[in-house]
């Protein structure tokens, strides 16, 4: 379902959603095919390229289970990275768990602004239609309207 939260739009608080569409979206596309996948996983050895950890070895959080490999992004697909065999790695699942938990410092608005500053015409548009939807009332008020 295409659910926003206060992320998406500022007129929400935490802990508070809006269902836009009752339409079921998927939550994303598997666009990485068998074969690329094979490849990545032989590339690197069936390890997982954060602990070292081999497929089949008992889980280091539950003896009875054992490591499942996954394929990773280096540069996550949200950040510009591709499918391309280039940017995959094997990574386990407590890895892989792991790393899509974790949180960085949050940047200063100065870094976002160089940041923007440095990206081309049709990024800076993006960043700001996604500004205008999400702070409204504020947009608004700086257009004069």
């Amino acid at each position: 379902m295409n659910i926003v939260t206060h992320n998406d739009r500022s007129t929400l608080k935490p802990g508070e959603y809006m269902l836009l569409d009752l339409k079921p979206v998927p939550s994303f596309e598997r666009g990485i095919s068998k074969e690329t996948r094979a490849l990545v996983l032989d590339r690197n050895g069936f390890t997982c390229q954060m602990c070292g950890a081999a497929a089949g070895e008992p889980n280091p959080y539950d003896a009875n289970r054992k490591t499942r490999l996954h394929i990773g992004h280096i540069i996550d697909k949200s950040m510009g990275g591709t499918d391309e065999p280039g940017n995959l790695r094997a990574i386990c699942s407590v890895c892989n768990e792991g790393a899509s938990n974790l949180t960085l410092d949050r940047p200063k608005a100065i870094k976002l602004l160089a940041q923007i500053r440095r990206a081309p015409a049709s990024d800076q548009l993006e960043v700001l239609e996604w500004i205008i939807k999400k702070f409204p009332a504020h947009a608004k008020k700086l257009i004069g309207e």
